[in-house]
């Protein structure tokens, strides 16, 4: 029996119903149908897809360039250097005048300056009211200078005495003993008797100190003078004017110290020594020479 074109159409959909009250029979030919042949035949996958249209290329990837940093981008040129213009320093102002009480170093700096000139007593100087320690400022030469304070004075120093000038200096006997004057040398004995007359409220002194090694002390060759304050500083002065008539080669004071062969520097700073007496603040200390005075 031949199925009509409608059941062959059933049954290609693959429908499980039958037709009623007839017996199918199936015509292989009809089963084999271009609709059922279609889905027999198995295609690749690969072959449904649509082409990919790539065109090779021979030309190299262009390398990727990194962006540069941000700080980078916008930097701003680098200044040529320039010449720095030369600056003149401004003269320290003054704000009044002292006079110097003896010699005086005049230095660039305190402490680690250089040794400029030494200003004769009586000199008239500028001072700005700066001091640094023991330091004080003064203008020289429209410079900042400095001298030690404690040869500053608001007064003039009281002009050469007669004595100094080429007059007397008396070598009598101290009225309040000679007995210092055992073992001392003959310069020893008239710097002795000269303080003696000229300042007699001063009456302690030393001098022969005979287990002193290494010192003049030992020998009779030096002496001290027991007076301190604005009275050492008049003794001083008054040897250091009279020091050839009396056979004097150093003196020590305040932590300074002058002597003959270095007399053009004038009074010169000592190394801290860690008292008042090692650093000669209580009495001037007296050098001489053994007997070159003349009076």
């Amino acid at each position: 029996m031949v199925i009509p074109g409608a059941a062959v159409a059933l049954v290609a959909t693959g429908s499980a119903a039958a037709l009623p009250d007839h017996h199918v029979t199936f015509d292989p030919s009809i089963a084999s149908s271009s609709l059922q042949l279609s889905r027999d035949t198995q295609v690749s996958r690969d072959a449904l897809r649509p082409p990919l249209n790539v065109t090779p290329s021979t030309a190299a990837p262009k390398p990727k360039t990194t962006p540069a940093p941000k700080h980078l981008k916008k930097q701003a040129p680098i200044p040529k250097p320039t010449s720095t213009p030369t600056r003149t320093a401004t003269p320290p102002k003054a704000t009044g005048t002292k006079y110097t009480t003896t010699d005086v170093n005049l230095w660039s700096l305190p402490l680690t300056g250089l040794l400029l000139d030494v200003l004769p007593k009586g000199t008239k100087v500028s001072v700005t009211g700066k001091v640094d320690g023991i330091w004080a400022e003064v203008v020289s030469d429209n410079k900042s200078r400095w001298v030690k304070a404690v040869y500053l004075s608001a007064t003039k120093p009281v002009a050469t005495t007669a004595a100094s000038a080429g007059g007397s200096i008396s070598q009598a006997a101290c009225k309040a003993g000679s007995s210092v004057e055992s073992g001392l040398t003959q310069d020893a004995i008239r710097v002795h008797r000269a303080i003696c007359a000229m300042f007699p409220d001063i009456t302690s002194y030393g001098g022969l100190r005979s287990g002193d090694s290494g010192s003049e002390h030992s020998t009779g060759h030096a002496l001290d003078i027991m007076v301190s304050g604005s009275e050492g500083q008049e003794v001083a002065d008054w040897l250091h004017a009279n020091y050839k008539k009396l056979g004097v080669s150093q003196l020590i004071w305040q932590q300074h110290i002058w002597t003959v062969q270095r007399s053009s520097e004038g009074w010169r700073a000592m190394e801290d020594r860690g008292s008042t007496t090692a650093n000669h603040y209580d009495h001037v200390h007296v050098t001489v020479y053994g007997n070159s005075g003349t009076v």
